[in-house]
């Protein structure tokens, strides 16, 4: 009986067209580090019981992003001057300035919650919108980045799967808390 398992296609089979949209991998992880910090923060925001500010909230999600980057790309700076291989050719503002998927990834949380301050919904609505937007975006990102690598549909199905469960336990974790 045949394996059903869906391999990694080697190289010379991945489609021409994965070949010319492989993202690197720093701005895939920092994205998906920027879904899920803005999925945890958003959740943190709907506190029942509490006056809804989404003005406050939009520039505290943004301003903990732009935090979370520099921090992370600062982090790469002293791993860069403490590694052994002191011959490294990126610059340290490079290296900060890489981070910049992980802001642009809390843009649609900020949007959401700006639309709230324009009056459009409520803020919980806003949350509940931003939560949902962000579980649907790590499952697109983890197919399209096991596509890429050249799995088959159903295994990149999986893959997005694995990474909207993510977003799924803080929409749960949410919901118990709360």
């Amino acid at each position: 009986m045949p394996d059903r398992a869906d391999p990694v296609r080697p190289e010379s089979v991945v489609p021409k067209w994965a070949s010319r949209h492989r993202p690197p991998e720093q701005p895939l992880f920092s994205g998906v580090y920027g879904l899920v910090l803005a999925s945890a923060l958003a959740a943190a925001l709907d506190a029942t019981g509490e006056k809804a500010e989404p003005g406050p909230d939009a520039l505290w999600v943004l301003l903990t992003a732009l935090a979370s980057a520099a921090a992370h790309g600062y982090a790469h700076v002293i791993a860069q001057r403490a590694s052994v291989d002191r011959a490294a050719t990126t610059s340290r503002r490079q290296l900060v300035l890489a981070e910049w998927p992980l802001v642009a990834a809390v843009l649609p949380t900020v949007g959401l919650l700006l639309a709230a301050v324009a009056g459009w919904w409520a803020e919980a609505t806003a949350v509940e919108a931003a939560l949902l937007f962000n579980t649907v975006a790590l499952f697109g990102w983890g197919a399209w980045a096991a596509r890429i690598a050249g799995h088959g549909w159903p295994s990149s199905c999986r893959a997005g799967g694995m990474d909207m469960l993510i977003g799924l336990v803080i929409i749960l974790a949410n919901a118990l808390i709360k």
